[in-house]
């Protein structure tokens, strides 16, 4: 009954937008657009660096991870295989709860649904764009900054469990809103905490709606034309049929809750990824000749860039802000879904999720890099080509289809964010107006009506606002991680203490602390 009443309310909306697309979006260009623009012009507020221009907030979001990184010893690097053996070890090294009361997912679950949030367009366009703005040096700068963010994704994951709540049904909320309110009451900082915890719910649904859903549908839609017959395809008069489809097979996942997300997304982001990764290798292989050349030219380009706007400080800038919107570190979204793991000590999944930076950035967006490099196609971008026309281009420059089969992983990238940041706009949602099962219906209805609704939009004016949005998440959630970073340090210690993992490894790290 639910999804029949989602896929009403779907239908309906689709039809309406159908009969009068441009007089919706020409509504919201008039009386949206001059809000947009002020509050990102607030959110985006930019100082010089150089001779680059770098957002506030992103450079604090840089500053974050590597304050992060220092106080916790460079965790990125020596806790790396600890989070390896969690996933992968025959004897897991910290063992997973099989309580059913203790959450609602294992810890692949929950890294498949962050990873399916933040393996998104982002590592296809995004990677182009910082090449062809900082050139090909941004691949080893970006890789840089991937192990940087690995210990802001460390705090933010750890406090998330720390701080969760068990309700009465069984399920788990958790995330920024929880540890952000009662992290900081705990401090004494109560007048602080319940605010900010506020906001960062607030600027989440948004988000959700808009940079997650329908900027993801969007892009997926325009991509689903480019391979059907351009301006003869179907979907070209008809882009909320696609929409409709994707909102109803979201609407499907969704309405089961973390458990069913979980399910479909351990499902999708292998496969897509796999095939990503497996079309990459190929050009890479099939170019093997231009390998030794391609690695000098990123080390090269990363020192001395060639007539990149600020020098080697735009490029290594520009490169950290991109790899650290490409996995979020320190944004608060995929905290929501970690929160929902079975485990009893929140440290465990700290260390897991620090696999998440490292495969968003260092292989999916590397791969993305390496394709563009070795083929030669970012010299390209004097053509003002950039984004996923290079992309595309790079791999069109081998096989002709193989643009095709680009887009079907476009598709499934965006498919899979857009369920994911579902979740998070629900439990931000819920965090606002409460966990009733009318409350949550209401939202995941209006979420699939703006899946519908974004298919076919001119989203000009929403894109700034939901960008802006995501981005002002960061605040209020690094305020809290560096009002509880000596918790969390101190958290760490006693875990690494009570399950040996010392000697050679941490205590050189934490003498200090081993000692006392």
């Amino acid at each position: 009954m639910p999804t029949m009443l989602m896929a009403c309310f779907a239908l309906l909306c689709a039809l309406s937008q159908a009969a009068c697309a441009a007089s919706i979006d020409e509504q919201i260009d008039k009386y949206f657009a001059p809000f947009s623009d002020a509050f990102s012009k607030v959110v985006f507020f930019s100082i010089n660096v150089g001779e680059a221009k770098v957002p506030l907030l992103i450079l604090l979001l840089i500053t974050a991870s590597f304050i992060c990184t220092f106080y916790l010893r460079g965790i990125g690097i020596w806790g790396f295989k600890y989070s390896i053996k969690q996933i992968f070890g025959r004897k897991q090294e910290f063992n997973e709860s099989k309580n059913d009361k203790d959450g609602e997912v294992s810890s692949l679950g929950a890294l498949a649904t962050a990873l399916s949030g933040t393996v998104g367009l982002g590592s296809i366009a995004g990677v182009a764009i910082a090449i062809s703005v900082g050139g090909p040096g941004a691949m080893f700068w970006m890789c840089v900054g991937a192990v940087f963010a690995m210990a802001l994704k460390f705090c933010e994951v750890t406090l998330a469990l720390k701080y969760r709540r068990f309700n009465a049904d069984g399920s788990v909320s958790g995330g920024p809103m929880f540890y952000i309110a009662h992290g900081l009451t705990r401090k004494g900082l109560r007048w602080l905490g319940q605010p900010m915890a506020l906001l960062f719910a607030i600027m989440c649904v948004p988000g959700a709606l808009g940079g997650g859903c329908m900027l993801q549908v969007n892009q997926a839609t325009r991509q689903m034309i480019s391979i059907t017959g351009g301006e003869n395809s179907f979907f070209e008069a008809h882009a909320w049929v696609f929409g409709l489809i994707v909102a109803i097979l979201v609407g499907l996942t969704i309405v089961g809750g973390i458990k069913s997300i979980a399910n479909v997304t351990s499902k999708i982001v292998p496969a897509m990824c796999g095939l990503y990764i497996l079309s990459a290798l190929i050009i890479i292989i099939l170019n093997f000749q231009n390998i030794p050349n391609c690695f000098v030219t990123i080390v090269q380009q990363a020192f001395f860039p060639d007539a990149v706007t600020g020098g080697i400080i735009g490029t290594i800038v520009m490169s950290m802000r991109r790899s650290i919107q490409s996995n979020e570190a320190g944004s608060g979204s995929a905290p929501i879904a970690y929160a929902a793991v079975k485990t009893k000590e929140p440290v465990s999944q700290g260390f897991v999720s620090l696999i998440e930076p490292f495969f968003v950035t260092a292989v999916i967006c590397s791969m993305t890099a390496l394709v563009i490099v070795i083929t030669g196609q970012y010299l390209h971008y004097q053509d003002g080509m950039t984004g996923v026309e290079l992309t595309s281009s790079a791999f069109a420059s081998v096989f002709s289809f193989f643009p095709f089969i680009l887009a079907v992983v476009i598709v499934l990238f965006a498919i899979s964010t857009i369920i994911s940041w579902a979740y998070y706009g629900q439990k931000a949602w819920n965090y606002m107006f409460g966990e009733g099962f009318k409350r949550t219906k209401v939202y995941q209805i209006m979420f699939c009506c703006f899946i519908v609704i974004g298919s076919s939009m001119n989203l000009n004016s929403v894109v700034d606002f939901t960008d802006a949005t995501m981005l002002a998440m960061a605040l209020p959630n690094l305020t809290a991680i560096f009002i509880l970073l000596k918790e969390i340090r101190s958290d760490l210690i006693l875990y690494c203490k009570k399950h040996g993992i010392k000697s050679k490894l941490i205590e050189p790290w934490f003498r200090d602390d081993f000692q006392n």
